[in-house]
């Protein structure tokens, strides 16, 4: 079953690029492996799944030693990070995409000993419910961490209102993408903010459609599996 969803899923990022005349070359899918245990973690390794995240430090750590014989997996933390676990957690990681504070950044310049690729994490609906900065907020925001080494702003994230029209999901996007636009040309080169992570199991082909080069997948991974 993960065989064929994982078929299906790359049929999708193909047929969505298509739509958009973008090389599917040009988008990572990402394996959010929150829902299941290390076996099946393990199985996705054993099918070539080389990007693998999940949103709790504890559980990325657990899955990152029980799939050390797989060391060309990239390791992404997508969920919200606690300035107490920076230490634990930011140099076991390839990528973090949930950068949304200047006290976390000073944390993570604190404690990593390697560049980490981080994306800035926004909040383009004002939903009370999500984290990350107002759009308003991100261009000042990233100016602030100029002098950071540690860190490289690679892109933005943003999540997407859950049960929302393909209206409103294409209005969130684009908007993403246009801030994104923006901040590459400011050409700042601790922040070259050329890629976008967004769109998830429900969404993911129009987040593709309007610029996506991040797609984070479970549910339709997992589905009947």
């Amino acid at each position: 079953m993960l065989v064929d969803n994982l078929e299906k899923i790359n049929q999708e990022i193909q047929l969505a690029c298509q739509k958009a005349a973008r090389s599917d070359n040009d988008v990572t899918m990402i394996a959010v492996t929150k829902s299941v245990e290390k076996d099946t973690a393990k199985k996705l390794a054993e099918l070539g799944i080389e990007n693998m995240a999940e949103n709790r430090v504890d559980k990325l750590l657990e899955k990152k030693m029980a799939l050390e014989d797989f060391p060309s997996i990239k390791w992404h933390l997508i969920g919200n990070l606690q300035r107490r676990k920076v230490k634990s957690i930011i140099n076991e990681i390839d990528y973090f995409h949930a950068l949304d504070s200047f006290k976390l950044a000073e944390e993570i310049q604190k404690r990593s000993v390697k560049q980490i690729s981080c994306f800035v994490e926004v909040n383009i609906t004002g939903e009370e419910s999500k984290h990350g900065l107002k759009s308003e907020e991100v261009i000042d925001f990233i100016h602030q961490l100029a002098s950071f080494d540690k860190i490289k702003i690679i892109g933005l994230m943003t999540m997407a209102p859950l049960d929302a029209s393909e209206q409103v999901l294409r209005d969130v996007f684009s908007k993403l993408k246009k801030l994104q636009s923006a901040i590459n040309n400011l050409h700042l080169s601790y922040a070259p903010c050329t890629d976008l992570s967004m769109g998830m199991s429900n969404d993911f082909p129009i987040a593709i459609e309007e610029g996506a080069t991040f797609v984070r997948i479970g549910t339709a991974i997992f589905r009947g599996a």
